[in-house]
């Protein structure tokens, strides 16, 4: 797993457990958006209350506390 010293983790090494609430991102060539909370259910990205999904994935994640 490639962990960045701000807590940031590559969706692309590691995915978060399903279900929990986590802090995500999209930071690639294109520049940093999309920083928001969602919790992941299979391959879709849910927003916190589970009733909409997003039309991306993150790149990166992190803990919430």
């Amino acid at each position: 797993m490639t962990q960045r010293d701000d807590g940031w983790v590559p969706t692309k090494d590691m995915l978060p457990p399903s279900g929990l609430i986590v802090e995500t991102k999209i930071d690639d060539a294109k520049g940093l958006r999309n920083e928001q909370l969602l919790k992941r259910d299979g391959r879709l990205w849910f927003h916190q209350d589970g009733e909409m999904y997003v039309y991306y994935t993150p790149t990166h994640w992190r803990s919430f506390p």
